[in-house]
This record gives structure tokens, sequence and C-alpha cells, in this order.
């Protein structure tokens, strides 16, 4: 699936239409790289470019019965496997493009056309800063349109663009440990204590790995693929340890970032402080590409589990006011030191018991603690009230761990990999915690849910996230993260899909509902101006959303944007800068519409 062609087809198809100057350089254009240009670029980077081809791709054309399209209807949903891949991210609506009518599912009938769609034309796949600096230097020379894919693990697709050059880090896999950092370019004597450095492509599930083996934790996520120095950590990087140690982007302590002239930089405190602000919570993609973070350490530590599940029948309106009195606990919760996830499944189907529920299942973690009983008494007023309803059922158990690693490997991000290959688009806001701390907020946070029409099975994730060291540590550290990040108790989420031959019109009516409809009855809760939303997790159509990622932190973020990279090379789906492009980032807009010479 990867070969670089020394004879590149798509320069055939140049011609003597004229480059626009307002738009990126395509394969139909005079602009395009020659196939002598291409090569150079391939000896360059010792034969590490690759011609992109979808991972379907090898199913058509007659090749349904190869060995090489059995391995890959074998490891379609295999998330580790697509991390790897060039061409493939982990949901795969980004890789179809739509508006051209081009995809290539493994589910298409394997005699029809596999299509490009969004899936990069090229792809260097880097194992050093020197591949990354030479790729940009190509792109930015010849005016191409430029992606950067840690793991493709992006639910707004910022991975993928149509006819680009992509930057594969997921290879770049260096991990060092130092008992104690100094930034460079800091005091003689200024010591952050113990970190790790981590390289572009090292996944959760290999940091989690190696910090086991040291004994020590780091603030990061809970998914096998998310690449920890990429889109996660740039955008603030919610965790379950976060009420204890607060946001990943409140622990990163230094970037290496290979800028939009192909330099390799340092950046933190006291070297290019400005670039530093904008990589913690600006957004994956935007501002350079990162070749290694420093992030801070701990010493590992025991936890309490808790398992909270409710459920009622379907249908029956006692599960709102359940869910009402849930939510109003979750202050509580968190005083204790509580993190975690719950998901709220109004319309569920239980296949074990051949019956259809309304329901929330809890796991909720107290890191740093070991007396379960201590815990069970946080619960207990909530218990009780629940057990009192009638037609309200609750399951609780609580355990202790002996430490954060046995929870990562056995609970969290068991096996090696996630199942990913789906379609989903996503939704979600920022709940204060003044919301659920005020006598009607839980209420009127419930009324919302129940506005929004859930079909069967459809779930509505929350995460308790922040508040604790989140909410602290705004006093204490300047960073490009969504303020709002620091009145937070909950970051709330819904997701919406669709089959791969789902119709454009049908797609877009999914889109306009999520949008226009569901986010914005998620919005009203607390006002359409306040709080906003987690830009790692949100709707990739979200409506001002440099007001909903970044709050009063967008002009700033703006500004540095255009400092060091005043041509926008790196330019994501609704990242910093992208309003002055079209969707695909293939040609500037003008006065708020793309430019005409898009298609």
């Amino acid at each position: 699936m990867r070969s670089f062609l020394l004879t590149l087809f798509l320069t055939s198809l140049a011609s003597s239409h004229p480059q626009h100057s307002d738009c990126r350089c395509r394969p139909h254009q005079s602009c395009w790289p020659s196939p002598k240009e291409w090569n150079a670029l391939n000896s360059s980077v010792d034969g590490r470019l690759f011609a992109v081809r979808p991972l379907a791709d090898v199913c058509h054309n007659g090749g349904a019965e190869s060995e090489a399209c059995q391995s890959v209807q074998a490891l379609w949903s295999n998330s580790t496997w697509r991390a790897a891949e060039p061409g493939a991210v982990q949901w795969v609506n980004w890789e179809a493009w739509p508006e051209r009518g081009e995809s290539c599912f493994i589910e298409t009938p394997f005699d029809q056309p596999c299509e490009q769609g969004r899936i990069s034309l090229y792809s260097t796949i880097a194992t050093s800063p020197a591949d990354i600096q030479k790729s940009v230097r190509f792109a930015k020379k010849y005016n191409l349109r430029l992606t950067i894919k840690n793991s493709g693990h992006c639910f707004l697709g910022r991975s993928t663009a149509p006819e680009s050059l992509q930057i594969l880090t997921n290879g770049m896999k260096d991990i060092a440990f130092v008992d104690d950092f100094t930034p460079e370019g800091g005091p003689k004597g200024r010591s952050e204590g113990p970190a790790v450095t981590i390289g572009a492509g090292v996944a959760l599930q290999e940091l989690y790995a190696a910090l086991g083996e040291k004994g020590k934790i780091a603030v990061a996520g809970s998914s096998h693929t998310v690449g920890a120095t990429g889109g996660y950590i740039q955008g603030g990087g919610h965790s379950f340890l976060g009420p204890w140690k607060g946001m990943a982007s409140d622990n990163a302590l230094q970037f290496t970032v290979v800028t939009a002239d192909g330099d390799l930089v340092v950046a933190n405190e006291y070297e290019n402080s400005d670039l530093f602000w904008a990589l913690r919570g600006g957004g994956g993609g935007t501002f350079g590409v990162v070749v290694d973070v420093t992030l801070r350490t701990f010493d590992e530590a025991p936890l309490v589990l808790a398992a909270l599940n409710i459920s009622t029948p379907v249908g029956d309106p006692r599960f709102w006011d359940a869910l009402t009195e849930f939510h109003a606990h979750l202050p509580t919760v968190s005083d204790a030191g509580g993190a975690g996830y719950y998901f709220i499944t109004p319309n569920n189907f239980l296949p074990d018991r051949n019956m259809t529920v309304s329901g929330v299942a809890s796991l909720l973690l107290f890191p740093n603690q070991t007396d379960t009983e201590k815990i069970n008494q946080v619960f207990a007023p909530l218990l009780k009230k629940l057990n009192e309803t009638s037609a309200v059922t609750t399951e609780y158990m609580s355990y202790s761990l002996p430490d954060i690693h046995t929870l990562v490997s056995t609970v969290l991000i068991p096996g090696d990999a996630d199942v990913t290959a789906g379609i989903a688009l996503i939704g979600s806001r920022l709940y204060s915690r003044e919301l659920f701390a005020s006598k009607n907020g839980p209420s009127k946070l419930t009324s919302a849910l129940r506005k929004i029409r859930a079909n069967l099975g459809d779930v509505y994730t929350g995460h308790l996230v922040a508040g604790g060291a989140v909410a602290q540590n705004g006093k204490i550290i300047d960073s490009a993260l969504l303020p709002a990040w620091r009145e937070t108790l909950v970051h709330l989420t819904m997701s919406r899909g669709w089959g791969p031959d789902t119709s454009l019109i049908e797609q877009e009516v999914i889109r306009h509902n999520l949008t226009d409809v569901d986010v914005q009855i998620l919005r009203s809760v607390e006002g359409s101006d306040r709080m906003g939303a987690y830009l790692n997790e949100a709707n990739a159509y979200e409506k001002d959303f440099q007001s909903s990622f970044w709050g009063d932190n967008y002009d700033r973020l703006y500004a540095i944007k255009q400092k060091w990279d005043p041509t926008g090379l790196f330019i994501t789906r609704s990242g910093v800068g992208s309003e002055d492009w079209d969707a695909e980032g293939l040609c500037r807009a003008k006065h708020g519409y793309p430019s005409p010479c898009q298609f």
C-alpha cells in the first residue's frame, strides 16, 4: 500500500492552467511539482516519500480476492494499524470528500470505482526532524496544501485534506526520562523536577507503558491511539487525572517545533514564549509541526474506583429526575477528589435482559486515595435519594487499586487497540461548576437533554475532568487554553453518524440538525456566549468556533499565527486562522465566502 511512484501519474495532468495566487497549487496546474522535483524530495528524506491511496483501494479493480485485500478487511477497524497508515484516519467520514462524490469505504462494492477523497496524495513518513523540515520547505516552495497526521484521531478531520502532502509523524517514538528537567534558556538552577520527553508519534498506550516501568504517571487521556504530542495536548488535553494535576497542557514544559519556514526551534517559558503560550491550548497542526514535547511526571499513586449505574424502564419520566439528582451530586464528588466518565443512554436495548431501558453508567476515580469506605460515604446521600424513588434501579460498587497503571492497563485502555473506522460528528459543551451547584442548574441541563431527540442507542458522554487543579491552575498558568475550562466541571459530548452509502443531501441534514438544533440546545443551558466547547471533541461545523474554542484568547492567538505562519501553510478545520480559507484549506476566502477557484 506504500509505494513511491517514480513516474507520478498526477503530473501528467498538469496543463497550462494559470496558478491562482490565492489558492494552493493543484495537480492539474503547471505549478504542480514535476516527477523530478518529487523524486528530489523523496531522495532528501531517504526514500520515505510515498504516493498514497485509500486503504480499501487494494480491494477494487479486481483485487477483491487478493491477500492485501483480506489483510485490509481484517484490520479495517483496528485503531493502532490505522494510526500508522498514511492513507487512513480513525473516523472514515474524513477520508471521503462527499461534496465531490469521492469515497473509498470497505463496504463499497468492489466493482465500483475507489476515489481518493480527502486522503493526501503523498506522505512523508517522518523519522527525524530533518524529514519534517524538508517536507515543510517543499510544501512552502510549491504552495501545496499541507497536512499533519500523528494518529488521525481527530473528530474534526484535521488530519486530512484533498490533494495535499502529508507529514506522518507516527513513527517518531523516542521516549526519554529525566529526574530534573531544566528548560532551555532558563536560569541556572531553575528546575521543573522529573519529566519525560516524548517524540511526535508516541501514542498514549506507549506513553503509559513507559511510565509504568518507571513508576511514574503523567496527565494524559484514555484512548490507545491518541498522540500525546499532537492535537491532544495542543488542544488542552483533558484527563481523568485533571482534577488532581491539571490539564495536560498545564503540565507541558517545552516543545521542539518545525516552523513554517522549516526552522527547528524550542518553545518554552524562556525561548519563543509566545509560541509556547499558543501551543498549550491553541490547537494542533496550526503553529508548526511539533517534533517532541516535555511533560511533567509524578510518582505513581493508588486510587479508588467507584462504579454507579442508574436505570429505569424506557420512557419513565423518573429517569430524568434521577439524572437531575446525579448531576446535582457531582460537585460533592468533585470536592472529594473524584473524576471520570459517565454515559447517558435515554433509549438503550439490553440484549442480556431482553429489555429497553433509560440509564446512566458511571466510572468515577479518586486518585491518591485508598479508603473505599470514605468514598462510599461520598455516594451515600445520592444512593439514598435514588433508592427511595420507585422504578429507579441502582448498582454501586467501589474498589481499591494499587496504582494508576493498573487502572489504565486493565480498565481504561486494555489490549493494544480501539475499534474505530466509524463515521461520526461530535457535538459538545462545557458546563460550569456553578451550574451544577445552583438550585435549578441540574434540572435546566436535564430539561435541555430531554429536548434532544435520542434514537435507540444514542449516548451522551459526561467527562468529569475539571474542577480541582484545573480550576486552581488558572491562577498561576497563562496559556491559550479556553479560559472557561477554569470554571468547568463537566465536558458533555454527543455523537451523530450515518452509513457509507448515505447521500450528500442526507449527510447535510444530519450536520444541520447537529449544528443548528442539537448543539444550540446544549449551548442554551448557560447561554450561547458563556462557557464554550473542547476543541478536540467538538462539532467540526461549530458556529462562532473562535469564541467557542478560545474565548478572549482568540485575538492573541490569531496575531501569533500571523507572526509564525503569515502565509497560512498550517491550516486546520476550525483552527486559528482557518476563517481566511475555504473549508478544505485550498483557497483563500473572500468576504466570508469560498474563493471561486476552489474547484
